[in-house]
C-alpha cells in the first residue's frame, strides 16, 4: 500500500471523507478502494493459488506512486505504471476522482492555477486550461507538434506556472505558452497578453523554474547563469532593491546569487526558494546544501522583505542533517531533512504547515510526524505543495537531487574509455563504450552487428542520438527508438541495481575505493560489476556489503597501476605504455586478486599480446 501523509485544505474536492475542511496534523491518505482491499485481505485464504498473489502483487505495483501534484485546478497522483488519479475541483467536475484518458505512458504531471500539463514517455505534452485551450479549457490537447525544432528532438520536462507552461527541449530550447500578462513568456505583455503557440523564449537553458501560483519564471543556463522574468511586484525575482514593484518583460540576469550549484529553485505567489549545493574540501562527505529565499516578508522564511537571495540562517538548520527535499505552495513552504525533521513556514490558514493550528509562521518551525513506515530509507520521501494543502509520500523512483541519466552520461564522456567503433552513413567513425553496451543491449544475439548495420544508414546527428538513447535510457527521438527498442535490453535486476548505486544519498556508495599506499583510489561500481565477476557477486547480491574497501594493494607499482586502472574502464590497454616481465608478473597476481581473469578480453591476455609484438620489433 502506499504511504501518503495528507494535511491541510480537505474540500474542493474532499481528499478525505469523514474529515473536517481543515487537516491540521498530517494523516493517512488513503484511495477510495483502499479500505475494501485491505478488508479482502484479512479474510484470505493462506492457501490461495500462487497465481492470484501474483495478481495482487501486480496490482499493488501499479499502485506505487511516483509523483504527485496539486494546485487549484486539480490534483494528480502519477503511478509507476504510467497511469494517474486525478481530483479535480468541484467546480470543474461532479465526477471525482477520475482517471486521465492518456494512451500514452505519463512520465511527469505539472499543475499551475488554471492549467495542467502531462508529459509522456513518448516524448509529447498534453495540456488543457483556460489560456491553452480556450474553447474546451477541460480538453487535454497535444501541444508537442506546435513547437518547431522537435523533429528531431523531444520534449524532455515541463514546469507549470500559474497561468502558463514552459517546456524544455532535448536541444535547451525554452517555450512558453499560456499567459503573458507579466511578461513570463518574454514578450511584452502590452502587445501579447497570451499565445495559444508555445514561443521560444531562451536557448542554452538546462532547467526551468517556476510555481503553481506564479506568474515568474527562472531560466538557468548551461554556465550556471540565472536569468528571470515576470511578476517582480514583491521582489520575488531577486533582482534587488531598483527592479521591485515591477513586472519584467525580458529575461534579466539574476545578480548576486550564492556560492555554489544551483539544485533547485521553486516559487510561490510573492516569493521564491533557493537549494544550493556547496562542495566540500571532504570529497568523502556529502556537498551541503543551503536555502536561500526572497520576496514577500510573511512567506520567505524570514520575516523581512527580501529583494535578493539571502540565505535562510537559523538555529534549527544547523544540527538536521542535509536538505533531501522542499516545496514551495502558494504561501507556504516545506522542508525535508536527512534526520526525518519536517520544518515548515508560511501560510498556515488551512492547516497546511501540520502542526496543530491555523496560526500563520513566519519563521521556520519543525513539524511533529507520525510514526512512518518505510523510514528506513528516508531519502525515498518526497514533498508536495499545492494550494493550502500538502503531501508528504513515500517513492522508491524518484530521487529529488540526484539524476541517474546525468551521472552515467558523465562516465561515458570520458572519451579515452571509449572501446569499440561504429561508422555512420558517410563513413563518420563513432566511439562507444562496450560496457554500457553489455548492460543495454540483449546479449543472446550478436546485437552490435545489429546496431551497427542501423548506424550505417544514419547519419552522424542521428548516431550520436541513438547512443544517447542508449547510455541513458531516455527516448530523445521517438522514431529512431522505435528502430532500436527491439535490441534494447530490459533487464530489471541491472536496473534496480544501477538506480540503487547512482541514487543512493550516501555518494560513496557509487564508488568502490581501492587503498593503495596510503592512498584512495575511486572505482564506479557499475564499472566493476562488469569487470569482475567477484564484484559482480557483492553488488548484485541480495545482502549488500556495506564495506566499500578492499585490502590495500601496494605491491603494485605506479606504472602496472595506471595499467590496471586504463583497463578497468576501457578494456585496453594504452599504446604508450611499455610491458616488461616485472608487470606482467605483478598484474598477473594482481588479476587473480581482483578475479579478473573473467572477462574478456582479459587484460593478461592482452599484456601477454602487448608484450610480445614488442619484443618482434
Amino acid at each position: 500500500m502506499n504511504e501518503i501523509l495528507f494535511f491541510g485544505y480537505n474540500n474542493a474536492p474532499i481528499f478525505i471523507k469523514n474529515e473536517p475542511d481543515k487537516i491540521k496534523k498530517p494523516i493517512q491518505f488513503k484511495f477510495e478502494n483502499e479500505n475494501e482491499n485491505e478488508n479482502e485481505n484479512e479474510n484470505e485464504n493462506e492457501n490461495e493459488n500462487k497465481n492470484e498473489n501474483e495478481n495482487e502483487n501486480e496490482n499493488e505495483n501499479e499502485k506505487q506512486i511516483k509523483q504527485i501534484s496539486s494546485g487549484n485546478y486539480s490534483t494528480i497522483f502519477l503511478f509507476k505504471n504510467g497511469k494517474t488519479i486525478e481530483y479535480l475541483h468541484k467546480q470543474y467536475s461532479n465526477q471525482n476522482p477520475e482517471k486521465i484518458q492518456i494512451e500514452e505512458n505519463i512520465q511527469k504531471v505539472t499543475i499551475g492555477e488554471r492549467n495542467e500539463a502531462i508529459l509522456t514517455i513518448e516524448g509529447n505534452v498534453f495540456a488543457k486550461g483556460n489560456n491553452i485551450n480556450p474553447k474546451n479549457p477541460n480538453k487535454f490537447i497535444n501541444i508537442s507538434s506546435l513547437i518547431e525544432d522537435t523533429n528531431d528532438r523531444i520534449i524532455q520536462d515541463i514546469v507549470s506556472g500559474a497561468c502558463s507552461i514552459y517546456l524544455l527541449i532535448s536541444n535547451q530550447n525554452a517555450y512558453g505558452i499560456g499567459s503573458n500578462q507579466y511578461g513570463q513568456v518574454v514578450f511584452d505583455s502590452e502587445t501579447l497578453k497570451e499565445t495559444q503557440k508555445p514561443i521560444l523564449m531562451m536557448k542554452n537553458v538546462s532547467k526551468i523554474f517556476s510555481g503553481n501560483n506564479s506568474n515568474f519564471v527562472f531560466l538557468l543556463n548551461s554556465n550556471q547563469e540565472l536569468f528571470g522574468c515576470g511578476d517582480n511586484f514583491q521582489g520575488q525575482l531577486g533582482l534587488g532593491n531598483t527592479m521591485n514593484g515591477k513586472k519584467i518583460q525580458k529575461l534579466t540576469k539574476i545578480q548576486n546569487i550564492p556560492k555554489g550549484k544551483i539544485i533547485d529553485i521553486q516559487c510561490g505567489n510573492g516569493h521564491s526558494i533557493m537549494l544550493i549545493e556547496n562542495e566540500n574540501e571532504n570529497e568523502n562527505e556529502n556537498p551541503k546544501r543551503k536555502l536561500y529565499s526572497c520576496g514577500n516578508r510573511y512567506y520567505n522564511g524570514l520575516n523581512k522583505l527580501i529583494y535578493e537571495f539571502t540565505e535562510i540562517k537559523l538555529s534549527l538548520f544547523e544540527n538536521d542533517g542535509n536538505i533531501l527535499d522542499f516545496s514551495v505552495g502558494y504561501y507556504h513552504t516545506l522542508i525535508l531533512t536527512s534526520h526525518l525533521k519536517l520544518i515548515g513556514f508560511g501560510s498556515n490558514s488551512y492547516g497546511e504547515l501540520g502542526n496543530g493550528d491555523t496560526d500563520d509562521q513566519r519563521i521556520p518551525i519543525q513539524i511533529e510526524l507520525p510514526k512512518l513506515r518505510f523510514n528506513e530509507n528516508i531519502s525515498n520521501y518526497h514533498i508536495s505543495c499545492g494550494e493550502f494543502r500538502s503531501f508528504l509520500y513515500y517513492s522508491p523512483f524518484l530521487s529529488s537531487f540526484s539524476n541517474l541519466e546525468e551521472d552515467l552520461i558523465k562516465l561515458f564522456e570520458r572519451k579515452e574509455f571509449c572501446d569499440i567503433s561504429f561508422k555512420t552513413e558517410n563513413g563518420e567513425i563513432i566511439e562507444a563504450h562496450k560496457l554500457i553496451l553489455k548492460y543495454r543491449l540483449n546479449q543472446n544475439q550478436n546485437q552490435n552487428e545489429k546496431l551497427q548495420e542501423i548506424i550505417s544508414k544514419k547519419s552522424i546527428k542521428e548516431s550520436n542520438q541513438i547512443f544517447e538513447m542508449i547510455y541513458s535510457n531516455r527516448i530523445i527521438n521517438p522514431k529512431l527508438y522505435s528502430e532500436i527498442k527491439e535490441i534494447i535490453n530490459s533487464n530489471e535486476k541491472i536496473e534496480e541495481t544501477m538506480k540503487r548505486i547512482y541514487l543512493n544519498e550516501n555518494e560513496n556508495e557509487k564508488d568502490f575505493i581501492i587503498e593503495r599506499k596510503e592512498k584512495q583510489y575511486k572505482f564506479p561500481k557499475l564499472i566493476l560489476i562488469m569487470r569482475s565477476e567477484l564484484y559482480r557477486g557483492m553488488f548484485l547480491s541480495v545482502t549488500n556489503d556495506t564495506s566499500n574497501k578492499v585490502t590495500d594493494y601496494s605491491e603494485l607499482s605506479n606504472k602496472s597501476f595506471q595499467i590496471f586502472e586504463y583497463w578497468i574502464y576501457s578494456n585496453q590497454i594504452k599504446n604508450e605504455i611499455g610491458i616488461t616481465k616485472e608487470i606482467i608478473d605483478e598484474l598477473e597476481r594482481g588479476i587473480d586478486y581482483f578475479q579478473l581473469n573473467q572477462t574478456n578480453p582479459n587484460l593478461f591476455d592482452l599484456l601477454i599480446n602487448k608484450f610480445n609484438n614488442q619484443n618482434q620489433n
